[in-house]
């Protein structure tokens, strides 16, 4: 039951009951309705902007949580990369030379990285950075480690081979020279004995008699064994060891192989000769690599001590005049 309102009459100093219309009613009612709705959307402002809810506030802390993660997960990946990137070092720089294969270039260990923005989807979020650099770390290493495998992969088959190349590659004189007074002329530039010019000289020449003994330097196979025609250096045998090494041995008075014959380390492949371009009885051998003259003294370490090679550094250093 409503309650029933009066009003004090100034006049009749009486109190007049109020009538209260329909229209007054819904007024009221609408006024208070509003009030209310104005209020409500205050406080849903508020709270919604100002204070979390339970689900939000669990949230946001697994989303710091994910943050966390992320950010070590960053830490550890830093650290496989410099971990990467000795292993790199170690193949370029020790694995590979030992065993005389080319380094992998900087551009195939980074092949398949960038390109193509792979990371659009993972724009357009608050932590997009943070994911993004995550994930290209991620593709980096990933594409290191394919790289890498493949090279571990190629330097296992080159140690599988290292004995074969071990006794390939020329390691020994090619003439018995234990006191390495036999010497007569150094790889590098010397003195022509016809011309009196200075040129390079591509090998060593060893003097001794005629018919001493010459030895093959490693395994291989008889590339050349003839008459080298207008070369200047006369009978002439060239063997190629593989692995992009050849020896060459000029001026024989014999030759005891004939071309394509396989021949050994150790082997008496013919004997010292005068033949061709010569002022005296001698052999003159020289080690190609890749068709470039290498110094033959690089390739005696299985027959000499450190002093005598020392010895050899030290006398090949003197000017001198060749013998061819």
């Amino acid at each position: 039951m409503s309650k029933v309102k009066y009003k004090f009459n100034k006049k009749s100093l009486t109190f007049d009951r109020v009538q209260t219309t329909f229209r007054k009613r819904l007024w009221y009612f609408f006024t208070h309705l509003s009030t209310s709705v104005v209020f409500a959307a205050v406080v849903l402002v508020v709270a919604f902007n100002f204070l979390d809810s339970p689900k939000e506030k669990a949230q946001k802390r697994e989303i710091e949580q994910m943050k966390l993660q992320f950010r070590i997960l960053n830490d550890q990946l830093d650290r496989v990369t410099k971990v990467m990137s000795d292993l790199q070092d170690r193949d370029d720089n020790i694995y590979r030379v030992i065993f005389e294969a080319e380094p992998i270039p900087g551009s195939i260990r980074e092949a398949g990285i960038g390109g193509v923005d792979r990371y659009e989807k993972l724009k357009g979020y608050k932590n997009s950075d943070l994911i993004i650099e995550t994930e290209k770390k991620m593709t980096r290493i990933l594409g290191e480690l394919y790289v890498q495998s493949k090279s571990f992969d190629e330097v296992f088959d080159l140690a599988k081979n290292k004995e074969r190349m071990l006794v390939s590659i020329p390691a020994i004189q090619p003439v018995s020279n234990k006191d390495l007074r036999r010497i007569g002329s150094y790889f590098g530039t010397r003195v022509d004995p016809f011309y009196k010019v200075r040129k390079f000289h591509e090998g060593m020449d060893f003097s001794a008699p005629i018919g001493t003994e010459v030895y093959a330097t490693g395994n291989g196979s008889i590339e050349m064994a003839g008459h080298d025609d207008g070369g200047g250096y006369g009978n002439e045998i060239i063997i190629d060891h593989g692995y992009s090494y050849k020896t060459v041995y000029a001026h024989l008075s014999r030759i005891f192989v004939k071309p394509g014959q396989k021949i050994l380390r150790g082997q008496i492949i013919g004997y010292v000769g005068n033949t061709g371009k010569s002022t005296s009885p001698h052999l003159h051998y020289e080690v190609r690599k890749n068709g470039v003259p290498l110094n033959p003294i690089y390739f005696f370490f299985n027959d000499l001590t450190a002093e005598q090679y020392q010895m050899m550094l030290d006398l090949s250093s003197r000017p001198s005049q060749t013998m061819d």
